[in-house]
């Protein structure tokens, strides 16, 4: 856990990439929860179109990730991508306050947020190429130390902004407040990150071509691996889903009973990333991730069996330290996948995210329909227990 910290706090990379990965947590922190609510309600999507445009956003989100880190491989730098994209943020974000109408918000949800989501993929590509000297166990440490910024900003930010707007006719100004942040990643990146962290002449190498590297990625090695996570990560989706409605339909609890459950698993997230990270000194990131994701299969069918309130409360130790695992370890994990491309590696993550979010719907659809809401919480389960077992076939005779 130290290795992270100092290494994240003395080198002037790594320092600047964190504050960036917070204030770009921050963006996304202040408006996601209240999404829905302004699309909805506010702006007058109705249901099936907020969903066709969250689908649509995803997609664009994985070709931007995948392209602009194409991209920052061949030029051998990741600074100039992450101006660009942070430029997308603020108009996108700023438009929908400013505009407040539906096809501003569709234009900025369809176009310019989706490729300022790209920025989390670059700003861990940024991480990976600034630090080459580290170890393999600290550059895990300082992975997991980055994305514990990002909990750290969706347990401060929401709520305050809760609190900022209660009472409001709008919660549009959530928006202006996301807008500041990604002008804060942009005025971070202009003025304190390395101009380039790359190899030069990469432009005339055959190899960092774009043909040449989305073959990389549709590559068995890497496709599968990728499978395996995203089976694993479908898991975080399907719990997001059910649990608002166990707790409040199932269990008898209200909805500040799901805020206040979110929060504190939120905010052990915060400290159990940290232990992960650490644990790779020690233990092989396979066997690690694995047993982390186990416990959230465990985790997934306990909550399905549960029948009162006080039974949410007690699973947060268990989500909050499970979880934490599967939200940090497999960021290295996939970096690895293609580990002399920083970009393009990292741009595996917004690629698993996206997959695992299709798993997950597909998952909620088929459990919802041949039971309630705690066996599609067994049959998520399930399916990431499935993600174990193909993770141990690829790779467990190397662990």
């Amino acid at each position: 856990m130290s290795i992270a910290f100092v290494s994240a706090l003395r080198d002037p990379g790594l320092r600047v990439s964190a504050t960036a990965m917070l204030f770009f947590g921050f963006s996304w922190a202040a408006v996601a929860p209240y999404d829905s609510i302004i699309g909805i309600k506010e702006i007058g999507l109705d249901n099936g179109a907020y969903a066709g445009l969250m689908f649509a956003a995803a997609i664009v989100n994985v070709v931007a990730s995948v392209l602009t880190g194409i991209l920052a491989d061949r030029m051998g730098d990741y600074r100039s991508s992450i101006l660009t994209v942070s430029l997308f943020g603020v108009i996108g974000f700023g438009l929908v306050y400013l505009a407040a109408s539906a096809p501003a918000f569709v234009l900025a949800k369809l176009i310019f947020l989706p490729i300022f989501g790209a920025m989390n993929s670059l700003i861990f590509a940024h991480v990976r190429a600034a630090a080459t000297d580290l170890s393999p166990a600290a550059l895990t440490a300082v992975n997991s130390t980055m994305r514990a910024t990002i909990s750290l900003a969706w347990v401060a930010v929401p709520g305050l902004v809760g609190i900022l707007l209660a009472g409001s006719a709008s919660m549009l100004p959530a928006y202006l407040w996301s807008a500041a942040s990604a002008l804060v990643c942009f005025i971070l990146a202009l003025w304190f990150m390395a101009p380039a962290l790359g190899q030069a002449g990469r432009q005339a190498d055959e190899r960092y071509r774009m043909l040449a590297s989305l073959k990389e990625v549709a590559a068995p090695r890497v496709l599968l691996r990728v499978i395996a996570i995203a089976l694993i990560f479908s898991m975080l989706h399907v719990n997001d889903a059910v649990r608002p409605l166990i707790i409040t339909l199932k269990a008898g609890g209200s909805v500040g009973d799901v805020g206040v459950v979110i929060g504190i698993v939120a905010a052990l997230e915060i400290v159990f990333i940290l232990v992960w990270g650490m644990s790779e000194r020690f233990v092989h990131p396979v066997k690690a991730l694995a047993a982390g994701a186990v416990l959230y299969v465990l985790y997934m069918v306990l909550q399905g069996l549960i029948t009162e309130t006080w039974h949410a409360y007690a699973l947060t130790l268990l989500s909050g330290f499970a979880a934490a695992c599967i939200i940090s370890l497999p960021i290295t994990y996939l970096q690895n996948l293609i580990a002399e491309r920083p970009g393009l590696g990292s741009s595996l993550i917004a690629v698993n995210i996206c997959l695992s979010a299709g798993l997950s719907a597909v998952v909620f659809a088929i459990g919802t329909r041949l039971g309630d809401y705690g066996f599609t919480s067994i049959l998520g389960g399930a399916i990431g227990l499935a993600g174990v077992g193909l993770l141990l076939i690829l790779d467990g005779k190397r662990a």
